[in-house]
């Protein structure tokens, strides 16, 4: 079988890459994790997933296990967490950070979970689901594994929220439309997912909308690949012309600071039924 997770997109194949751009894919995680606007998504989510001591969580699709950790703490010594990603190369670098942490990292597919049913009070699952070629199974998945009663919160982007001002509006589409052959099948899985937990029968859900705002090229960089220079041409790759004009327009904006990006990240959550 194939694995459920597509390799199309950038940085999805990290085991696949070389050495040192699976490093670079390892820092820039790390990086994402510490922006601001990516912590505020994760308060929502954490408001709405509402982790406690004693409680047994599941990370699917933990990266480099940040989130795994303050889920740990949060859950105390009572409780336990699972952290799981198809990648040993973020999964190797979950271990490095937390030696001897309470977390348990194992290996899986999302969408072919290697667990008990039932046998969570919540699940996490954060931008995973844009890089998965079948998101109903998966979600069906994230669903089974979680215990009547328990929780499910589902967090991802909606890439056709993407927008630029100060670039030039006919430059920022050509970006945007080339992008749309980079960025996952699954574009706008931020939005459909309120759909997928009422589907599956979820009671209570909640469907919360986080428009991310980058105000200068540094900040969306962070994020927002097409605007970071140091991403590889070959694992981002634009038509040279669009690439030079691209980022000098990009420089311009910031130095005369009216560069502006956005971008949604939806947080969706429900109570899986008694």
């Amino acid at each position: 079988m194939e694995p459920a997770q597509l390799d199309r997109p950038p940085f999805t194949d990290l085991d696949g890459m070389t050495p040192e751009i699976a490093a670079l894919a390892v820092a820039m995680l790390d990086r994402m994790s510490g922006h601001p606007e990516i912590r505020r998504v994760r308060h929502t989510a954490w408001e709405a997933l509402r982790p406690a001591p004693g409680q047994r969580l599941l990370d699917a699709g933990c990266g480099a296990g940040d989130v795994a950790r303050a889920l740990a703490a949060a859950v105390g010594p009572d409780g336990e967490v699972v952290a799981l990603d198809r990648s040993e190369v973020t999964l190797t670098a979950a271990r490095e950070r937390d030696p001897d942490g309470p977390i348990r990292y194992v290996s899986g597919d999302v969408a072919a979970l290697d667990l008990p049913s039932g046998g969570f009070d919540g699940v996490w699952c954060e931008r995973v689901l844009q890089h998965v070629a079948d998101p109903g199974r998966a979600v069906a998945e994230l669903v089974r594994v979680t215990q009547p009663g328990g929780r499910v919160c589902l967090i991802d982007t909606d890439w056709t929220s993407l927008a630029f001002d100060g670039v030039g509006a006919a430059l920022a589409a050509a970006v945007i439309d080339h992008a749309r052959g980079l960025l996952p099948d699954e574009a706008d899985m931020g939005r459909t997912l309120r759909r997928r937990l009422v589907e599956r029968g979820l009671t209570g859900v909640t469907a919360v909308p986080v428009t991310c705002y980058f105000p200068d090229p540094e900040s969306a960089a962070v994020v927002l690949p097409m605007v970071n220079p140091a991403v590889p041409s070959e694992t981002w790759p634009l038509p040279p012309e669009l690439r030079d004009s691209w980022f000098s327009r990009v420089a311009a904006a910031g130095e005369r600071g009216d560069f502006l990006a956005v971008l949604t990240i939806w947080v969706v959550c429900g109570t899986v039924p008694t």
